[in-house]
């Protein structure tokens, strides 16, 4: 693990390769799982606050699992906020072009100018997990099978995951974080390679 500030990063964030790669996996980290895309409490009231300027993005599907559970809800295992899941499948904000791939909701109406909000941060920030705990931040490298197809991607590209991540990463912890942490890993790719 690496210190910035108070964040503890694992080292699978400079070592580990990923790029997306839609194509291939359709967006399937959000269609699959058992729970939907963790948010933090603030994202909540943005989620209510926003919810009918983004409704036309949505499907039918995802309006009506929305009608019923909210725009957000509580997962009952650990009691974190997360989206809701349309039957136990796709989150509640995810559409689908014509091949079949996911889009989010949400990131469409901003890219339209509509809202001003991108997306859950965990979402964007994905593969890297965040977890708060009492005296620190951990920023962690969550390695999932679906998503093999992005990490071939990525070492043939040849781009590691904090760089895969660079805008979500400085909008979540800002640029100086961001210059820490790509200092860390030339340190760290100097001292330990590939």
């Amino acid at each position: 693990m690496i210190q910035i500030e108070d964040k503890l990063i694992s080292e699978d964030i400079f070592s580990e390769e990923f790029v997306c790669n839609l194509s291939k996996c359709k967006g399937a980290c959000c269609v699959e799982g058992d729970i939907g895309a963790p948010l933090e409490k603030e994202e909540t009231k943005i989620l209510d606050d926003i919810y009918e300027k983004i409704k036309p993005y949505l499907t039918r599907e995802g309006i009506k699992a929305i009608e019923e559970q909210g725009t957000w809800e509580i997962d009952p295992s650990d009691g974190d906020f997360v989206t809701p899941m349309v039957e136990n499948r796709e989150c509640v904000y995810v559409t689908f072009d014509e091949k079949g791939i996911t889009k989010c909701g949400i990131e469409k109406a901003y890219e339209d100018g509509v809202i001003d909000w991108q997306k859950p941060i965990s979402c964007h920030l994905y593969p890297i997990r965040v977890q708060k705990y009492s005296t620190f931040t951990a920023l962690n490298y969550h390695e999932w099978s679906i998503c093999s197809d992005a990490c071939a991607l990525g070492k043939e590209l040849q781009v590691p995951v904090y760089k895969f991540l660079k805008t979500p990463l400085i909008r979540k912890f800002g640029e100086d974080f961001y210059t820490m942490l790509s200092e860390a890993a030339e340190e760290w790719e100097k001292e330990f390679g590939k």
